[in-house]
């Protein structure tokens, strides 16, 4: 997985999730396949280098990869497997934060 600037891949992914543009074009490229940056732009209230620069955001986080098409086009896909870390990272925040709230109602109860 890509290293952000801090050289933290995991956060590299979040920060790219924090994003909702970046989330939604996640979220097209779960329902399409693939894209381009053209595609995108025809879609967002926004320009053609904004979009470019949320692709690469998510290119840099590792979460998507790009390849060239005709001309100078790229279709953009799924990195494969890119989100499991950061899915991890959730499911075991998750259990702990359940754990400790367990214990602590458990107490609340008890005494």
């Amino acid at each position: 997985m890509p290293v952000g600037a801090g050289g933290d891949a995991l956060g590299a992914v979040f920060a790219a999730l924090a994003d909702p543009t970046r989330r939604l074009v996640l979220s097209t490229l779960i329902a399409e396949g693939a894209t381009t940056v053209p595609a995108l732009t025809a879609r967002l209230p926004m320009s053609r280098q904004a979009v470019a620069k949320h692709m690469a955001t998510l290119g840099a986080a590792g979460l998507v990869t790009g390849d060239r098409g005709t001309g100078r086009e790229i279709r953009y896909r799924l990195a494969p497997g890119a989100i499991a870390p950061a899915a991890a990272w959730i499911r075991e925040a998750e259990a702990a934060w359940d754990g400790r709230l367990e214990r602590l109602r458990r107490r609340v109860e008890e005494g």
